[in-house]
């Protein structure tokens, strides 16, 4: 791609830098208060006396990230809203996380999600394998969400990518290192007011500048973005309601025994508490969703307001763009209003990393060390658990390196990764609820056949070069993308070749939209 046509006003860089700092503040004061988390329980899990409104959007925001604000729109504007449908699944796990999982665990007052299984296994093998795809999923599941981030500044500014992943990891690691659990869930609270921000400022203008909420929708169904309703039974289609809302909420049961889940219910002092969280959690965590994917309907109205769609006029090489692009175009002249759409954007990934840093070190401590350690000191155990917070952030910066070389929206490629590990696992959990026959050796061969097989998957719809890809619904008009319209000063034909070729020819099928 050319370089960029955008830059940041000063007051945009003080909009996000303030961001960092404020993040950065609230580590190193819970670093020098309180405990000073000089225990494992402080630092882990907050002396298990932590608020359960906090709690609750800490938990929120640590499955709302880069993933939700640059892919979801993407997966929006190239195949339209339908993926919706699977928000549906994500709220029917969460309502009964809050009747089955909260209950059950509260009361064990557990550090690691794992230490359940081992006691309802009486194996330590079932819960080091668990640990062994708990920890493989966070690492991977936080190189993609600081791969968001990267892409869109480098897309929006020219920055250079790499230096916009170091940026985000050593952030997240420096307040989660310092301030332990606490750090995390207060920067979390902070950033979802900012992610929100940014979120509603989009919307707001991106609408107005459209024509008003009418325009929008109605360009949207003319364009067919509004599929959400396809009830084909045929399992090789991409997106349907069956694979949607019932795939969805099998992938989302994962979220009750995750480890971010578990270690924020068990940071509340009571039960009452706990439920109050996934309580507050499901519907916060539901709207949010639904908030990014209406963004990507209102730059779809957009891009076909201006007639100049920036995927086949090449302004952008990749759907995960389209948002940072609409962000600079409607926002254009008006200073500190993109540096507060990439503040939310980081905000979001800020959590994520943060959270899962804190869930790692959990689950080192915990599962793996703790067991040879005995006699080691608190505060000699606290520090091992930071450490392994450095180690841990530079090895999803590893991650997201490697992520750029795969294509798709963030979206697709979470999907198709992570269910390496989330699949096993979340098989493993549900088997050791509900299924009190099952037996140690069963489920660990069961998961590690589970975790191959879907391995093999995933590689192949990843990398395969004879898979069949779903085309994208038909492109905004691009007649007036002219020479001042462009990312560079000289047309790449070649980009624009093959964003056509990925868009379906002719009309969308409008009887399966409503």
């Amino acid at each position: 791609m050319g370089a960029s046509r955008y830059s940041f006003h000063i007051v945009d860089y003080v909009v996000f830098g303030a961001t960092i700092f404020v993040s950065l503040g609230i580590g190193l004061y819970f670093a020098l208060s309180g405990g000073r988390q000089r225990t494992t329980s402080e630092f882990l899990v907050g002396g298990r006396a932590m608020k359960f409104i906090p709690v609750a959007l800490s938990l929120m925001v640590s499955f709302e990230s880069s993933i939700m604000m640059l892919g979801l729109p993407a997966e929006v504007y190239v195949y339209g809203a339908q993926i919706w449908i699977g928000m549906c699944g994500w709220f029917t796990v969460l309502l009964l996380t809050n009747r089955v999982l909260v209950p059950m665990i509260h009361p064990l007052k557990v550090t690691s999600a794992y230490e359940y299984l081992d006691g309802r296994f009486k194996s330590r093998s079932i819960r080091l394998i668990g640990t062994s795809l708990g920890i493989l999923h966070y690492i991977f599941y936080m190189g993609v969400v600081l791969f968001g981030p990267a892409i869109a500044l480098e897309a929006v500014t020219g920055f250079p990518l790499l230096w916009s992943i170091i940026l985000v990891a050593a952030a997240a690691i420096m307040y989660t290192s310092m301030g332990g659990l606490k750090a995390v869930i207060w920067t979390d609270v902070f950033q979802c007011v900012i992610m929100f921000s940014g979120m509603f400022a989009v919307l707001i203008k991106g609408t107005i500048d459209v024509g008003g909420v009418g325009a929008v929708w109605t360009t949207a169904y003319e364009g067919g973005r509004l599929n959400i309703f396809n009830f084909d039974p045929n399992p090789t289609v991409r997106h349907t309601f069956w694979g949607l809302y019932l795939g969805t909420f099998l992938k989302a049961s994962g979220i009750a025994f995750n480890q971010s889940t578990i270690q924020r219910v068990c940071s509340t002092p009571t039960l009452k508490e706990a439920k109050k969280v996934v309580f507050v959690m499901a519907p916060g965590f539901w709207l949010t969703i639904t908030l990014a994917i209406v963004e990507g309907i209102v730059a779809y109205a957009y891009y076909t307001h201006v007639r100049c769609d920036p995927l086949l006029s090449g302004q952008i090489t990749n759907p995960n763009q389209v948002i940072p692009l609409l962000v600079m175009d409607i926002f254009k002249g008006i200073p500190g209003m993109p540096g507060l759409f990439l503040a939310a954007l980081f905000s979001a990934s800020l959590s994520t990393v943060s959270s899962g840093l804190s869930s790692l070190s959990a689950l080192t401590w915990e599962d793996i060390l703790k067991p040879h350690m005995p006699n080691i000191s608190e505060f000699k155990a606290t520090v091992i658990a930071k450490v392994s917070v450095v180690i841990y952030g530079i090895l999803s910066v590893g991650v997201a390196i490697l992520t750029t070389i795969i294509g798709g929206t963030l979206v697709e490629i979470s999907g198709s990764i992570l269910a390496t590990f989330t699949g096993p696992l979340t098989g493993l959990f549900l088997t050791a609820f509900f299924c009190p026959w099952a037996n140690a050796k069963g489920c660990f061969v069961g998961t590690i056949v589970g975790a191959i097989v879907l391995m093999w998957i995933s590689m192949g719809s990843t990398f395969s070069d004879v898979k069949t890809r779903t085309p994208w619904l038909p492109p905004a008009p691009s007649d007036m993308c002219f020479a001042e319209n462009m990312t560079s000063s000289t047309y790449n034909t070649s980009l624009l070749t093959s964003a056509k070729s990925m868009y379906t020819v002719g009309e969308p099928h409008r009887e399966l939209y409503v």
